[in-house]
C-alpha cells in the first residue's frame, strides 16, 4: 500500500459478531465458529469490510469468554483453531478480515499464570497479578469497588493475600508494570497476527495503566507508554486496524490514543453518548428519557475533536448496549423507518461504522419480566445488590430490559424457523420472541427493508470518498428532534436530514443548508432538494448530494 492511499479501514464498514449468539451449527444451543463460517456469504453481501469477532479464545465461561484461560487456543465450545483458521481464510477470500478482542486488562482465573500466581508468593508468575496485604481488620486492602458489583478485592486463602479483579472474582487483574507480562502479551499478539488476522479490537484497553495505590484506574500514568510499546512490539510495519474500548476517553485525550503521529492506536471506542443517557447515582439500570440536543452535542463534539487527526469510531450498540432501534427509536410502529434513520445519520459521519449482529434488520430489546431470564453475570450482580438496598425488583428489572447486556445477547433470528433459525436445540438465552417477524430471511427478500438500507449505506461509503474524508459541519444544533449536518470536499456537498420523532416536522431552514442534487438515500419517498421550508415525516431521513 502507498503512503499516499488512505489506510483500507477508513472506508470500511465493521460488523460485531457475538459467536455465542450468531449461529450454532451443532444444535447444542451455542452459537460457535462453523456456525459463522456459514453465514460469510451473507456478510460478504453486505460488502462488510471486517468482523470484530468478540472472544473465542479457551474460558470458564465466568463472563461469556471475557475471562480467558488459555489466549492461544479457542474454547471448545465454539470449535478449534483449525475452525478458526478455515474462518479467517474464507473469510479473506471474501474481502473480510477478522479483527480479534484482545483481553489483556485480566485473564480467569483458571489461566496458567494465575493457577502459578496463587501458589506461593514466591512463585514464578507471582508479579503477573496484583495482589496486595489485607488491612488492620483482616478485611481487604481498601474500598475499591467491582465494575461488576461488590468489592474488587478476593482474598486468596492459600497465601494470605488479596488480588485485584475489577470485574468478576473470577477475572483477576494483570499486572501491567511487569515487563516479563507484557513480553508475554507481545508473544501471544504476535502469535495471532502471524496466523493473518487484520487486527485487534483491545478490551477496557484504557485500565491496562492503573496505579491502584494512587487510586487511578483509568489513563493511568503509563498507559501511554504501553501502548507505544504494544505498537512497537507487534503493530509497527503491518497492514492492521486497531481499536481500544475506552470508557474514560475525551476529546481532549483521544488523540493521545488515536494521533497519526502517536504510533499506538487506529481509532478508539468512547462511550460518552452512551453514559450521558444514565441515572448519576445507579447508572445504566435507571435510563434517563432520551436527549436528542445532548446527543448531537456529544457527538458533533467528537466529530470537532478529530476533524484533522485520529479517527472516530461510529456505533450505536455493541455486546454490552441495548438494541439501536430501541433505545434511539420506535421499535414498535415505526421500527423500520426509525431504524433506517439511524443508520443513515451513523453511516454518514465520519469515521468507521460498526453494525453490531442483527442490527442490520432492525433486532429489537427483549422483554423480560423474571430475573431468572436474564444471563449476564453483571445483571445477576447488581440485582442481588440494588433489590438489598431497597430498589424493586420490578423497577430493576425494567432498566435492565432498557439497558441491561443481555438484549444485545439474544440469539440472531436468521428466519421464523423454530429458535429463529438459530440452533436445532435449546439456545443458552431465549430467543426474542417477534422473530417470526422480524428476521435475516425475510429482510434479505425485502427491496424496501432495513437491510437493504445497510447495504446500500456500505457501498456508498466504498464508493464516494466525500463520506470518508469530508469535512463535516453541523447544523440546528439545538433543535429538539431534527438533527442536521453536511460533509464537504472537492466542491461536493452531502446534506444529512433526521427527523428524531415519531411526529411529523415543518421548520424553516437556514440559508445555508439550501442545497439541490442527487438523492443518495432515504427511508421514505426520493428527496432531491432541502428548503427554505422542509416538511418530514416521522423518523424520516434523507441524504442528498449536490
Amino acid at each position: 500500500m502507498s503512503k499516499t492511499t488512505a489506510p483500507w479501514w477508513k472506508s470500511a464498514t465493521a460488523y460485531q459478531i457475538y459467536p455465542r449468539s450468531f449461529c450454532d451449527s451443532n444444535g447444542d444451543g451455542i452459537g460457535d465458529i462453523p456456525g459463522i463460517i456459514s453465514k460469510l456469504d451473507y456478510l460478504a453481501d453486505l460488502e462488510v469490510g471486517f468482523i470484530w469477532l468478540s472472544p473465542v479464545y479457551r474460558s470458564p465461561m465466568a463472563d461469556n469468554g471475557y475471562d480467558i484461560s488459555d489466549y492461544q487456543d479457542i474454547a471448545p465450545e465454539f470449535g478449534t483453531l483449525d475452525d478458526f483458521d478455515r474462518l479467517a481464510s474464507e473469510a479473506r477470500d471474501r474481502g473480510i478480515g477478522i479483527v480479534m478482542d484482545l483481553v489483556v486488562n485480566h485473564t480467569s482465573d483458571e489461566h496458567a499464570w494465575f493457577v502459578d500466581a496463587r501458589s506461593g508468593r514466591q512463585a514464578d508468575k507471582r508479579d503477573f497479578y496484583i495482589w496486595r496485604d489485607p488491612a488492620a481488620d483482616g478485611g481487604p486492602p481498601n474500598d475499591m469497588q467491582s465494575f461488576f458489583g461488590g468489592p474488587a478485592w478476593t482474598l486468596d486463602d492459600s497465601t494470605g493475600q488479596y488480588y485485584l479483579h475489577l470485574f468478576d472474582r473470577k477475572q483477576p487483574d494483570l499486572n501491567w508494570e511487569n515487563p516479563a507480562l507484557r513480553a508475554e502479551i507481545w508473544s501471544m499478539m504476535n502469535w495471532w497476527l502471524d496466523r493473518g488476522i487484520a487486527g485487534f479490537r483491545m478490551d477496557v484497553i484504557d485500565l491496562i495503566g492503573k496505579d491502584i495505590d494512587r487510586g487511578i484506574l483509568a489513563d493511568g500514568p503509563r498507559l501511554h507508554e504501553y501502548l507505544q510499546e504494544m505498537h512497537r512490539e507487534t503493530l509497527a510495519g503491518r497492514d492492521v486496524v486497531t481499536v481500544g474500548e475506552a470508557w474514560s476517553a475525551t476529546p481532549e485525550n483521544a488523540l493521545l490514543y488515536a494521533g497519526r503521529d502517536r504510533s499506538e492506536l487506529s481509532m478508539v471506542f468512547q462511550f460518552e453518548h452512551v453514559s450521558q443517557q444514565w441515572d448519576e447515582k445507579l447508572g445504566k439500570w435507571k435510563p434517563k428519557p432520551f436527549d436528542l440536543v445532548a446527543l448531537k452535542r456529544t457527538l458533533n463534539k467528537w466529530q470537532a475533536a478529530l476533524a484533522e487527526d485520529g479517527w472516530n469510531s461510529l456505533f450505536w450498540g455493541n455486546h454490552d448496549l441495548p438494541r439501536a432501534v430501541s433505545k434511539y427509536g420506535d421499535d414498535q410502529q415505526y421500527r423500520v423507518e426509525s431504524a433506517k434513520m439511524l443508520a443513515t445519520v451513523l453511516h454518514l459521519m465520519k469515521g468507521t461504522p460498526y453494525i453490531y449482529q442483527g442490527e442490520e434488520f432492525g433486532m429489537t430489546n427483549a422483554v423480560y419480566t423474571e430475573i431468572g431470564q436474564f444471563r449476564d453475570v453483571e445483571t445477576l450482580n447488581y440485582y442481588e445488590l440494588q433489590v438489598a438496598a431497597g430498589i424493586s425488583p420490578q423497577d430493576f428489572i425494567a432498566g435492565a430490559n432498557a439497558n441491561g447486556r443481555d438484549n444485545a445477547r439474544t440469539p440472531v433470528q436468521w428466519s421464523d424457523a423454530p429458535q429463529a433459525g438459530f440452533s436445532s436445540g435449546t439456545p443458552w438465552i431465549d430467543v426474542n420472541p417477534n422473530y417470526t417477524r422480524i428476521n435475516a430471511q425475510q429482510a434479505c427478500l425485502d427491496p424496501a427493508s432495513i437491510h437493504a438500507h445497510y447495504r446500500r449505506l456500505v457501498q456508498l461509503r466504498k464508493e464516494l470518498p466525500l463520506i470518508v474524508d469530508g469535512d463535516y459541519q453541523p447544523w440546528l444544533e439545538a433543535h429538539p428532534q431534527l438533527f442536521a449536518y453536511s460533509r464537504h470536499l472537492d466542491g461536493q456537498t452531502l446534506s444529512v436530514v433526521a427527523n428524531f420523532g415519531a411526529t411529523g416536522l415543518q421548520l424553516d431552514v437556514p440559508p445555508g443548508m439550501q442545497v439541490s442534487g442527487q438523492a443518495l438515500i432515504g427511508n421514505y419517498s426520493s428527496r432531491e432538494r432541502i428548503g427554505p421550508q422542509l416538511s418530514l415525516e416521522p423518523y424520516e431521513a434523507f441524504a442528498i448530494l449536490s
